[in-house]
């Protein structure tokens, strides 16, 4: 371990935010050179206790979502057999998606991945194409597809489009994720592409059309009347999906020059991002709001845009600003230390620099020692609490393919 992580860990940012904590709590030398088997045996350890407590305790499936639910605890045991081959992991994962397919069926209104009946299915083809189970990867995929003909998907602005919100939780961008996870791990055009464009050039429509009265801003959302402007909910999320598609020069250009704009809200003192449009409070340091998200889909951005500078150096600022911040406290990766270590394996699989790597560690190690005091009561799902954490100690077992649940690809 270099010694640059250490000093770094130590330096005192121009602020503190409310819910920050201070970079002396057990961020020690010791505990920083946890080994990756370290992480490999605590990842495997808390996988099983969270399916220990959502799913073998379980009374009934009340939240069948990936974002806070039973699906999410699917999600990691995928990722566990993703790194470990185990295939009791991919037969438990089978269990639980099986299971929630008639509670999606019965409670959820929403057609996105994170949180609605797109990750239901979208994750069920997946397993079943690991399995070998093609009848039942098609039949999946045949539901998923059957969720795009959700007729508020492809309508514009024009057309009286905005009963469907655009953001990644609930709306247009969450859809599409799915679409993504699908064609990534099934083949591209397992959903093809005229089912996509239409969506695609929705969202570009209602972005231009919320940007209208905004000077050098050409996309912009509303979630609840809200211009939100980080991952979750608002314009960084959207942007994130957007830069996975080979979008028409214009387009693209209209992705880039918002991406700008954000660039412009930056705050001062600082470098973090406001929550949202005007917003004067520099608080949140997260994946949901704030710097973390923005450093990760600007790492994105700058591997689409590779000749634009100005994008990467952005990233690399906004992970600055994650390691002396992002030390908070609460666990998951929604709004948490382990959604926080992600940006800097976005950072370092867009620079190879080890910094970034040492950092992630850093982060994850002091997990090690305070993640189940920092997890809310029963706080076992993916980004809300203990899965997330397994996620990320997974992911540094091959850092170089680390991907933030739900987020990339």
């Amino acid at each position: 371990m270099t010694s640059s992580v250490v000093e770094g860990g130590s330096e005192k940012p121009k602020r503190q935010p409310s819910d920050f904590i201070a970079e002396t709590m057990n961020l020690t030398a010791e505990n920083l050179s946890l080994t990756t088997e370290t992480f490999f045996r605590a990842a495997s350890s808390l996988k099983d206790k969270v399916v220990e407590e959502t799913w073998n305790r379980r009374d009934q499936v009340v939240d069948p979502t990936v974002y806070s639910g039973l699906l999410g605890t699917a999600f990691t045991c995928l990722r566990s057999y993703q790194v470990t081959g185990c295939r009791n992991d991919l037969l438990l994962c089978r269990d639980i998606v099986d299971t929630c397919v008639t509670a999606a069926r019965a409670s959820l209104r929403h057609v996105t991945f994170l949180c609605g009946s797109g990750g239901v299915y979208s994750l069920g083809a997946v397993v079943a194409n690991y399995m070998g189970d093609l009848g039942k990867r098609d039949l999946f995929l045949a539901l998923f597809i059957e969720v795009a003909k959700e007729k508020a998907l492809p309508v514009g602005p024009e057309e009286g489009g905005f009963g469907m919100s655009y953001d990644l939780l609930y709306g247009r961008a969450g859809f599409l994720w799915g679409a993504l996870f699908l064609n990534k791990h099934l083949g591209e055009e397992s959903v093809p592409k005229d089912i996509l464009i239409p969506i695609i050039d929705a969202v570009l429509a209602g972005g231009r059309a919320g940007a209208s009265d905004i000077k050098n801003c050409p996309l912009m959302y509303r979630w609840h009347g809200t211009r939100y402007l980080g991952a979750a909910n608002g314009l960084a999320g959207i942007l994130h999906v957007l830069l996975h598609f080979p979008l028409p020069t214009e387009d693209a250009e209209d992705v880039k020059g918002t991406l700008r704009y954000l660039m412009s809200k930056r705050f001062p003192h600082s470098g973090n991002y406001p929550s949202s449009e005007g917003n004067p409070r520099d608080k949140l340091v997260q994946w949901g709001h704030g710097a973390t998200g923005m450093a990760i889909t600007l790492s994105k951005a700058a591997q689409v845009f590779p000749n634009d500078r100005e994008l990467r150096d952005a990233a690399i600022e906004a992970g600055e600003v994650v390691w002396k911040s992002g030390l908070v406290k609460k666990v998951g990766l929604a709004d948490g230390v382990s959604g926080n270590a992600y940006a800097f394996l976005s950072l370092y699989q867009l620079t190879k620099e080890s910094i970034y790597l040492e950092r992630a560690k850093s982060f994850a190690s002091f997990l090690y020692d305070n993640a189940k005091s920092l997890a809310p009561s029963n706080g076992y799902s993916l980004f809300q609490g203990l899965a997330g954490t397994a996620c990320l100690w997974f992911d540094l077992h091959a850092p170089q393919n680390s991907r933030f649940p739900g987020y990339e690809l």
